[in-house]
């Protein structure tokens, strides 16, 4: 039996391999040691997300009450971004670790190039939009006037430089699915860090940069993400990682675009109902006044620092079922899952603990004023209680998407969300008049009947066939 110094070493050398990015073959050999070199850095990749999320708010929180509102507002919108971004993600780790794992390379790069065209083009359509209609944007999302007129500038950066957005998650998804997840987490190293970075210098203003106020933080989070992308590329095009895109590669390709779209639109429709139920609780939280609101919003910040890790190990698994799919090994794709997702409810039932035992602390780390504290906390209590199943669910839908199967969590979802979720939120909070209480269990309960769901369907394995 092994001693725990000698484990110990196995693992940090793991661990910094991880880290180093040194090409792994994740079809053979140990589980653990697969599930544990994928999913290191594409933890620390998503950690790094949730930092600068956490930070932000921070940064924003000591402008005013309105700014924070106003993130929330334009976020539950931008999410509708992340939604066809996700989507396109989807399909594109999908297909990429399916080729990967057959060791057809050349096919995995023109997927690539489809994907990151598709995107491009959706992105410069919604940004026009989003740049031109901003005020109408946060208007329409029940913005106060003044919440408007301090805030449309935020909207306006975010929405109409979504492309940033669109591309990061499109190419670290390419990289996620050819198994170079230290490529992604290095990527959002840059991103997070300039925007960290830049985040103070354009809300607060320093030397001949003016103060932006709340708009700032868009203006940085464009600059870090938009930085990251021509790093993405040049690792892409200078083959750094185990894809390399030649010039000639950048043509259209409708074949391989369209196989891509068809994979994608389960993705779009499952993260679209997720997100437009999120719309959804977002304006009904708003009734309740600007600072329930902003406590709703650091909250949700708050949770992003542990969810993102938990996405992290998520991811692996995705890959792991696309990749071993690929090989041709359905049982090893399997067993990857229930690994993972065993690792994950350790991980997510620690932290839940952790919140409903300093959500209040937790809360004055961002702001002081009493209301915000006690709904955020309220917030942060009765969702970290359905965690320990989210682990679960979160693992296992990934898992469906990995295979190219994005048609069973969309189900899900619109069972889950749609059916569920909002119409219990809509009665609890203002019918049976538990206010923003009977939103926040609402969404608990939604994420454990969809946990429920996902795993019941998973252990019929149907998801083995699917064919990308």
């Amino acid at each position: 039996m092994p001693s725990l110094k000698s484990t110990f070493t196995k693992y940090f050398r793991y661990f910094l391999q991880a880290v180093r990015g040194s090409e792994s073959d994740y079809t053979t050999g140990s589980l653990r040691k697969a599930i544990f070199m994928l999913s290191i850095p594409m933890i620390l990749e998503m950690m790094m997300e949730s930092v600068f999320a956490v930070v932000d708010i921070a940064y924003v929180s000591r402008v005013s009450v309105n700014a924070v509102a106003t993130i929330g507002l334009t976020e539950s919108v931008i999410t509708l971004v992340y939604a066809i971004a996700i989507g396109l993600s989807m399909a594109a780790t999908a297909v990429v670790a399916r080729r990967v794992g057959e060791k057809n390379l050349p096919a995995a790069r023109i997927a690539a190039v489809q994907a990151i065209l598709l995107g491009s083009i959706l992105a410069l359509v919604i940004g026009f939009f989003g740049y031109h209609y901003a005020r109408e944007i946060l208007q329409l999302m029940g913005g106060e006037p003044d919440l408007i007129e301090e805030g449309y500038g935020y909207t306006r950066w975010l929405i109409g430089g979504n492309i940033t957005i669109m591309l990061l998650f499109l190419i670290n998804a390419i990289f996620r699915g050819a198994g170079d997840a230290s490529m992604a987490m290095w990527t959002l190293v840059l991103s997070n860090g300039l925007n960290i970075i830049l985040d103070p210098i354009f809300i607060f203003g320093l030397g001949p940069i003016p103060e932006f106020g709340v708009t700032g933080a868009a203006i940085a989070t464009n600059i870090g993400r938009g930085t990251a992308v021509l790093f993405q590329l040049s690792i892409l095009l200078f083959g750094w990682g185990r894809i390399r895109v030649r010039l000639r590669d950048w043509v259209l390709n409708l074949a391989v675009m369209w196989n891509l779209v068809r994979v994608s639109l389960g993705g779009i429709a499952q993260f679209l109902i997720g997100t437009s139920s999120w719309v959804f609780l977002m304006r009904l939280m708003s009734t309740f006044g600007s600072e329930v609101l902003a406590g709703y919003t650091i909250a949700i910040r708050v949770m992003m620092f542990t969810l993102m890790p938990a996405w992290g190990m998520s991811n692996a698994a995705a890959t792991l079922v696309g990749q071993n799919l690929g090989a041709e090994q359905p049982e090893r794709a399997e067993r990857s899952v229930w690994k993972t997702s065993k690792y994950n409810a350790i991980f997510m039932l620690t932290v839940s603990v952790g919140y409903l035992v300093f959500a209040p602390e937790l809360m004055r780390l961002f702001t002081q004023t009493p209301d915000v504290v006690e709904n955020g906390a309220l917030c942060l209590r009765v969702l970290a209680a359905g965690y320990l199943f989210y682990a679960y669910g979160m693992v296992v839908t990934q898992a469906f998407n990995g295979a190219g199967d994005t048609r069973t969590p969309t189900r899900i979802n619109l069972v889950a969300f749609w059916m569920f979720q909002l119409p219990l939120a809509y009665v609890a909070s203002l019918v049976l008049g538990m206010g923003p209480m009977g939103v926040f269990l609402a969404i608990t309960l939604a994420e454990v009947l969809l946990s429920l769901l996902a795993i019941r369907a998973f252990r019929s394995g149907k998801w083995k066939d699917t064919r990308v």
